[in-house]
């Protein structure tokens, strides 16, 4: 029985004990992170791309064209002589 008793060294053991924590982070980091990131880069440059003339669509699902844009809100016609404002964070996405 010896031969279960052999040495390892302190760094080793180390290792060995964080490795699957290791994984794990990774794993999590390439699952959610990093598609989460990029999806929130996407709409970044989503909503700082609208222009006047743009037709959008609202979290809440109110279709609309752009004619006013703010900073912090655009205010969309969505239908005639009807305007309401929302803010630009409020922007789902733009139709083609």
């Amino acid at each position: 029985m010896f031969f279960l008793e052999a040495e390892v060294p302190a760094g080793a053991q180390m290792i060995q004990l964080f490795m699957p924590f290791i994984i794990v982070i990774g794993v999590f980091y390439f699952m959610v992170i990093r598609p989460q990131q990029k999806q929130q880069k996407q709409r970044r440059e989503m909503l700082d791309a609208l222009k006047k003339g743009d037709r959008v669509v609202t979290i809440g699902g109110i279709y609309g064209e752009i004619t006013l844009l703010k900073e912090d809100y655009v205010t969309l016609k969505v239908a005639d002589k009807v305007e309401i404002k929302v803010r630009r964070s409020g922007i789902e996405s733009v139709q083609s």
